[in-house]
């Protein structure tokens, strides 16, 4: 079949690999694509992926951010007859909008933190006394994985207010693991990816601003059967059912001595999750993707390599404010148990540059979580830019506490 991957960062490079070793993929597309997947797709400049699919005969488009969702792509194309992976823009919404999210949560009866809306920061400041500190405050609308700041005390929940845009949630600081849990759905059914731990904060031992996400592991021992059951049937599937929900359901999840509660809901793969999850995957990926697409899904159609997966992601100096670009980049000549995934990378004359936040995703394999952990730094070791940052500590939670 012929493939369309829409998206020009890490994840979409790691679909677009992963993609490429279907058997079932005869050709692959992406738009606009990056240096990282241009090795392995036709990369298209153009913003009208309508008539970039029907142009190309497409039998199948993924979608990987947020935005084009949120915006109503998936609906464009099913009017045109062509089959997409991605929820329609009213169940976008569940990203798009964490006010409709957690009142969506509220209406279900899935479990959550403790919330209050608010429409303006006087509001906010009347609110603040019907919560304890660590608290959560939220953004309401797509902030690139940014618009959440935990304030520790009233001044910084002040500071808070001059950095995010109302409305805003305010949330009970939640106490427990945190965990990504993804799952492939087809408007009928849902079937879970292996579990995944992301780590946002830009600096070791979780300290400093949010991200978009620096680093992020996979490993089967994240969650048990009975804990990936129990969050299947009581916040995947609810939201399946009540909403016909196609594409990617991401729950992020903390496990609290209360049980599951769901911090937000993603509508797309994560980023930088996607990366150790698609080292792991052991099928057809584009097969399964289709039949999800056609509302066909079965369990049978996802396979795992037992063996988990860590990726670190480098990133430019100034990363998460703003940042020094058309740094060049060397060493990306990696041992053969190490990936590179592009995200914020150009070519040029010279050579591949740096061209955004998060730069690079080093990802590998190894038989332990602690073998990937090395295979990745040892990889990271190869590759240099000036002003590169990174976390030295990806994965270092996941060895305290899995067993």
């Amino acid at each position: 079949m012929k493939v369309l991957v829409i998206g020009g960062g890490g994840r979409e490079h790691a679909l677009a690999w992963r993609l490429a070793a279907s058997n079932s993929v005869t050709q692959l597309h992406c738009a606009p694509g990056n240096p990282g997947s241009a090795q392995l797709a036709t990369c298209h400049q153009t913003s009208d992926y309508v008539h970039l699919a029907q142009s190309l005969h497409i039998d199948l488009t993924v979608v990987g951010p947020e935005v084009p969702l949120v915006a109503g792509i998936v609906d464009q194309f099913r009017t045109q007859g062509l089959h997409i992976v991605g929820p329609n823009a009213a169940n976008a919404a569940l990203e798009g909008s964490k006010i409709y999210s957690k009142r969506f949560m509220q209406k279900l009866g899935i479990p959550t933190a403790r919330f209050q809306t608010v429409d303006t920061p006087e509001q906010a400041r009347a609110a603040f006394p019907h919560f304890h500190f660590p608290l959560v405050l939220k953004t309401d609308g797509l902030a690139a994985g940014k618009g959440v700041i935990i304030a520790q005390n009233h001044a910084e929940a002040e500071e808070a207010l001059t950095q995010l845009t109302c409305p805003l949630v305010l949330e009970e600081f939640l106490v427990g693991e945190e965990v990504s849990f993804i799952a492939l759905c087809d408007g009928k059914t849902a079937v879970a990816l292996e579990p995944s731990q992301d780590h946002k904060r830009i600096f070791d031992n979780d300290e400093g601003p949010n991200t978009g996400g620096m680093g992020a592991f996979s490993d089967s021992r994240i969650l048990n059967q009975t804990q990936r059951s129990s969050i299947l049937e009581t916040v995947i599937l609810p939201v399946v059912r009540a909403t016909q929900f196609t594409g990617f359901l991401y729950a992020g999840i903390m496990m609290t001595a209360d049980g599951p509660r769901v911090l937000e809901f993603n509508v797309r793969l994560g980023d930088p999750e996607t990366q150790p999850l698609m080292m792991r995957l052991d099928c057809d990926w584009a097969e399964a993707l289709l039949a999800s697409a056609r509302g066909a899904l079965t369990p049978d159609l996802l396979r795992w390599n037992p063996k988990p997966a860590t990726c670190v992601v480098l990133a430019s100096e100034g990363y998460p404010g703003p940042v020094i670009a058309n740094r060049l980049i060397t060493g990306l000549e990696l041992p053969t148990n190490c990936q590179v995934f592009h995200a914020g990378t150009r070519q040029t004359d010279a050579g591949i540059v740096t061209d955004g936040g998060r730069v690079l995703g080093i990802t590998a394999l190894g038989d332990t979580l602690q073998a990937s952990i090395q295979n990745t730094y040892a990889g990271v070791s190869h590759i240099h830019f000036e002003g590169m940052q990174y976390r030295k500590d990806i994965g270092a939670r996941g060895l305290r506490t899995l067993k």
